[in-house]
Parts: structure tokens; sequence; C-alpha cells
């Protein structure tokens, strides 16, 4: 938690408790149903948390926006940023039901009203948000065709509507086909932790 205070030093005394209420959450359904894996656990803050609100760094989401979390597995990076978020809208999906049911035990524990995690695949949504989000699901390529049709056209924030997403490594092969417009950001220009060197947050408009 000290981290998330460190970056986030604004944050409302709500916010802090439901984010502080996610590590014995997660423990315990981790225990149930490997969510995150298990020698991870101890470095939720970091690499699950502080990673998913790299987000929040990239974007302010403008009250009202309405975000779709593809293949959000046990509620990362939606959960954290419907948390950072409370006047936007998210919408949790992913084929694994069983870690879409960790996302609604969590986000009903600790009463996130605007956070509806389903059991659906990213193929069969059918409404129209703002942003996608999602944290190294797939290729982007791969990720974008499915989407594509997802994307709203009412603009309401200071970024183009599109696809963000958070991947590890060299991304340079799967962002050539949007070589023109994306915008690759090296994680640790916002967060110094050793852990976050060669990650990065991907911005696609579409």
């Amino acid at each position: 938690m000290e981290l998330i205070r460190k970056y986030f030093p604004k944050l409302t005394d709500t916010q802090y408790s439901q984010l502080e209420a996610l590590d014995a959450l997660y423990r315990d359904w981790n225990a149930k149903i490997n969510v995150i894996s298990r020698k991870d656990i101890d470095n939720l803050y970091e690499h699950h948390v502080l990673h998913s609100l790299a987000i929040a760094k990239m974007l302010n989401f403008k009250a009202g926006t309405e975000i779709l979390d593809f293949g959000t597995g046990g509620g990362f990076p939606g959960i954290p940023l419907a948390i950072m978020f409370p006047e936007c809208r998210f919408k949790l999906i992913d084929g694994t039901g069983k870690k879409i049911r960790v996302a609604q035990e969590v986000a009903t524990a600790i009463g996130l009203k605007n956070c509806n995690p389903v059991h659906l695949r990213g193929e069969e949504e059918k409404e129209k948000y703002d942003f996608i989000v999602s944290r190294a699901v797939m290729p982007l390529p791969d990720l974008i065709k499915i989407v594509k049709k997802n994307i709203s056209r009412k603009q309401q924030n200071a970024l183009p509507n599109g696809v963000i997403c958070l991947k590890g490594g060299d991304v340079q092969e799967e962002t050539r086909p949007f070589k023109n417009i994306v915008e690759i950001t090296d994680i640790s220009n916002w967060f110094e932790e050793e852990w976050f060197k060669e990650k990065n947050c991907i911005y696609v408009p579409l």
C-alpha cells in the first residue's frame, strides 16, 4: 500500500480502504482459485495493482467514460481502475468463468458499484465503449481485430477513443501495423521500481 500512496497521494479514504482490502481478498480467493501465481501473491500491489494503475497515468478518464476490460482474469486492470475512477463505468469480461467469479466476489466485497464482471468472450461482446483496456492478453493486432467493433464514436476524453494495454518486453513487432498512430510509454517513466523496466503502456486510437 505504501507504493500506492507514493504514486497516488490524493485518493479518498474510501479509495485507500478499498485498495487495502484487496490483499486479504486476493490471498483468500487465490487459495481456492489460482488467479495470481502463488509465488507472486506477495507482490500483489507492485506487480498487479500498481501495474494496472499505469493506465491511470496514461489517461485521467473523465466522469462518465465507459471502459471495457478485455480478458480481465481475476480483475486486472479493471478493479484497481474502477476504484481509481468511481465516476466511470467498467465492464470486465473473461472467457474463464471461475476467474470472473473471483472478480465478482472481490468487487462485491469492497462495495465497488461501477464495476460489472461478466463471463463472456470478447467476440461475444456487443456494447460500445470509449476505451478497451487489457493486460498482456494476446498480440495487439489480434486484440484490435476483435474489439474495434466495440469502440464508441462519441469522444469525451483528452485522448481519442481506443485501446490501452499493458505489455512487457519488446513490442516493436506487434505494434508495427499501427506505427503511425501507436503511442508506447515505458512505465518506468512513471514508476521507479526495477520491476517496471521493460514494461510498456501502449495506446492505439481507433
